[in-house]
């Protein structure tokens, strides 16, 4: 995947959710009456502008597009004829500009649901929610789930991929335990349930894979240590390890499974270690010493090979899932929310402390999963979209001044008080409101770049 690729894909993203977002304020003000002047994709030098509509609006896409805004006849940014009074933000009820300001957050809540909409209409592919090997001395085990096992259920819900698993265990975190029913191959397909403890699974675990610490693992097809490619610049080049060659033994010890030989790299970053292999007919020994290198806080070592896949094999753990317009409307709908709710837990227990920071992305992650989602197909790139979608309406919407949330709190401070807040105190607010998200901005880039560095 090419970065401009990457750059492109994220673009597309920001344009349609900017877009979206602003057309949300500027429909709603039009509806209300209110005259709007200038229709902004970005900030900074217009690139380009035109004219249009009947109130001759400017259309304009600037030279930084991250953001937009519309800009409406307002006196409190510039004088206003008389006559055009009644076409003024400021000049309508406070229920109109609030109709108008909660549009743009609206906007992008409707925006997902039509995303996923076309998602669930389109087909979602994923793995089938088979587990895999259950880690020893962990809640999977503890509970009698073996490898093989189907999952069914987690509580009253239905599971149909292991990212519908997932996702479920995930928004019950917060819960001591769970209800999880599975088929099992040894009792001849008969389902059962089990209770899963979910009460080990702390704040930092959410930050890697919380499923292994749960014990659960996804099943994955037998694959043999036969290296079907071998990366430049790495351990393995270096040591001359090639194309088709078939991992025999590491340090002594046999290896018939490309997870055992993954084992062994991880766990001896920085050593030496004596690879026999078998290249065509002939068996060579190799020395090699696997790069260091930190993953979620964990020094592991890495030499730069990727497994032989039998793609047979793989296709049959898929499963493509598609549903009827108004079973995936109402299927759309449902996730938005819950998504949408799971978003603002999250963000309470980081400021309450329960959730660490290094949760929150900025830019630099988001245009690298928006570059790997594109490149999966189009269901991919708009589950994405959608995602971000609802996490742009959510974080509007919080009630930090600049922000959308910010000026629904003025308006309903207002409906209460009978008045609008003074310009000094909305002046001192709009102030911390910017360092709120200057900090927000500067911390969301430095987890950007501590995850780059980490991996």
């Amino acid at each position: 995947m090419t970065i401009l690729f990457t750059i492109l894909a994220f673009l597309i993203a920001l344009g349609i959710l900017i877009v979206f977002h602003e057309f949300g304020h500027y429909l709603v003000a039009r509806w209300c009456g209110v005259r709007v002047l200038r229709f902004s994709i970005g900030f900074g030098r217009p690139l380009l502008k035109k004219r249009w509509g009947k109130d001759q609006t400017e259309w304009v896409i600037t030279a930084f597009p991250i953001g937009g805004y519309v800009k409406m006849l307002d006196e409190r940014e510039g004088e206003v004829a008389p006559k055009d009074l009644m076409y003024s933000f400021n000049g309508k009820s406070v229920t109109q500009r609030f109709a108008i300001v909660v549009a743009g957050p609206v906007a992008n809540f409707l925006l997902a649901i039509l995303l996923y909409w076309a998602v669930f209409m389109l087909g979602i592919t994923g793995m089938k929610p088979i587990i895999g090997t259950v880690i020893p001395d962990t809640p999977a085990a503890s509970s009698a789930f073996e490898k093989g096992d189907t999952i069914l259920r987690i509580g009253t819900e239905s599971i149909a991929t292991w990212e519908d698993a997932r996702w479920i265990l995930l928004k019950k975190v917060t819960e001591k335990s769970t209800s999880v029913e599975v088929e099992s191959l040894d009792r001849n397909g008969k389902a059962s349930w089990r209770e899963l403890d979910l009460s080990r699974i702390s704040a930092d675990d959410l930050e890697i894979n919380f499923l292994q610490k749960l014990g659960l693992n996804n099943y994955q097809p037998t694959v043999r240590p036969f290296i079907a490619k071998v990366s430049e610049n790495t351990a393995a080049s270096r040591s001359g390890l090639l194309v088709n060659d078939e991992i025999l033994m590491v340090n002594g010890k046999k290896i018939t499974l490309w997870e055992e030989l993954i084992y062994q790299i991880q766990n001896n970053p920085k050593q030496s270690m004596v690879m026999e292999i078998r290249r065509n007919s002939a068996l060579i020994k190799i020395d090699i010493t696997p790069d260091a290198i930190i993953q979620n806080g964990k020094t592991i070592g890495r030499i730069g090979i990727e497994p032989q896949i039998i793609h047979s094999e793989l296709e049959k753990l898929l499963v493509k899932i598609n549903y009827p317009a108004s079973t995936a409307a109402v299927m759309a709908v449902k996730k938005t929310w819950d998504i949408s709710v799971f978003t603002l837990k999250m963000l309470w227990r980081m400021v309450e402390g329960n959730v660490s920071w290094k949760n929150l992305s900025g830019p630099i992650v988001i245009a690298d999963y928006a570059g790997k989602s594109a490149q999966i197909g189009l269901a991919s790139y708009c589950a994405f979209l959608a995602l971000i979608s609802i996490s742009l309406g959510v974080l509007n919407l919080l009630p930090i001044p600049l922000l959308d949330g910010g000026h629904l709190m003025y308006y309903v401070i207002e409906i209460i008080k009978g008045s609008p807040l003074s310009e000094k105190i909305m002046g001192i607010s709009q102030q911390i409101g910017m360092m709120l998200l200057f900090i927000l901005m500067i911390l969301a880039m430095y987890n950007d770049i501590n995850r780059f560095i980490s991996n």
